[in-house]
């Protein structure tokens, strides 16, 4: 009688400590509440460092490269000197068309000065040839002298004639000339390559002295307000987005966070990323910058005003639907809930209060199911 005693209490005592040490906190729950505010709706997405336009800046015709000095990442202005590409005997091409039209207007001058002559003495052969033609109405002097003065007033002014067409042929042999000049000069200045916009040079592609290709491209020029951040987004979100909304840019090289806004929606998504393209530019860009750099892109949708939020790990799944277990009269009761939207931690929820007692899951400790008696803290 007095073992089954002291067994008795041995057992109260052993059962009394699982109570207390094991079945309490294994069914000891911490508990939150909801609570209002705002929430604000973005999407994310990983893109890269890129530009709506890189000019590809090369040499119409092929020969030597001169003057080849410009590095990457150097910035230029527009007019810059990028190179200079031989352009071999072009030069003294342009100097004998000079030449020659140096000595058309010096013929053409002297053809001038002749004329100058032809015309006074067709002046002169003229007068002769009126007085003359008064003195043959009279019969003063006979039909062959009259006929000698006309003759010689014809012959003079057949002289001008001729000076005039011999200076249009050697007016239009000028503006010929001139025109060729005009065409070459146009052509040796392409042999000189200038930048046609303000920018960086991002990629180097040939070395000074180097012989090129005719249409070879020399250098790669960006512009800094052509610099976004091509940006890849999941499809199901990025029906949302639209054109000026503000982003947050973080780059991968130093972690910082850059501001910007969506200047741009691809029309086409990608088939097998199953991914759109936004295009995000930076309100100040980074300088220097580097092209294919990859960076973290956050883009603010909208904001939820008075919304009620609960913490994303008071969420769980119970029969195919979404919710979260509440604490009413110490006994579980799953409440499913529709969610708005998340934000950090926190998401928005519809079909909660504030003053209900939320119970956070903790899977070192027992399952939760309707009706189960738990503890809290």
């Amino acid at each position: 009688m007095k073992k089954s005693i002291i067994l008795l209490a041995i057992i109260t005592i052993v059962g009394f400590g699982f109570y207390k040490k094991i079945y309490i906190p294994k069914h000891t729950y911490q508990t939150t509440q909801a609570i209002k505010g705002n929430i604000d709706i973005s999407v994310n997405g990983i893109g890269n460092v890129d530009a709506k336009n890189i000019y590809k800046i090369g040499s119409l015709y092929g020969g030597k490269i001169n003057s080849f000095t410009i590095n990457e990442g150097q910035y230029i202005k527009k007019g810059d000197l990028i190179a200079i590409v031989d352009s071999v005997d072009l030069s003294n091409k342009i100097d004998e068309q000079k030449a020659l039209k140096q000595k058309l207007l010096s013929d053409t001058n002297s053809l001038k000065i002749d004329k100058q002559s032809a015309q006074v003495n067709f002046n002169y052969q003229l007068e002769l040839f009126k007085r003359n033609k008064k003195l043959f109405k009279t019969h003063s002097i006979s039909s062959l002298d009259y006929q000698k003065y006309l003759t010689s007033k014809d012959t003079a002014k057949l002289k001008i004639n001729s000076l005039d067409s011999k200076i249009i042929s050697l007016q239009n042999q000028i503006k010929q000339t001139q025109a060729n000049i005009n065409g070459l000069q146009k052509k040796l200045d392409l042999y000189t390559i200038v930048a046609p916009i303000n920018g960086y040079v991002t990629k180097k592609i040939v070395t000074n002295y180097q012989i090129i290709m005719p249409n070879q491209t020399l250098v790669e020029i960006t512009n800094p307000k052509d610099i976004w951040v091509a940006t890849y987004i999941d499809t199901k979100q990025s029906g949302k987005i639209n054109i000026g909304d503000t982003a947050t840019i973080k780059l991968q090289s130093n972690n910082k966070e850059y501001k910007g806004k969506v200047v741009n929606i691809n029309p086409i998504n990608n088939p097998i990323t199953y991914e759109r393209e936004v295009d995000v530019i930076f309100d100040n860009l980074p300088i220097p910058f580097y092209l294919q750099e990859q960076a973290k892109v956050k883009i603010d949708i909208t904001t939820l005003k008075d919304v009620i939020k609960i913490p994303t790990k008071a969420l769980v799944m119970n029969n195919k639907q979404n919710g979260t277990w509440i604490l009413v009269d110490q006994k579980v009761k799953f409440k499913p809930l529709e969610i708005l939207a998340y934000e950090n931690k926190m998401a928005a929820v519809k079909g909660i209060d504030t003053n209900a007692k939320i119970v956070l899951t903790n899977p070192q400790k027992k399952t939760l199911s309707n009706g189960m008696t738990i503890y809290h803290d």
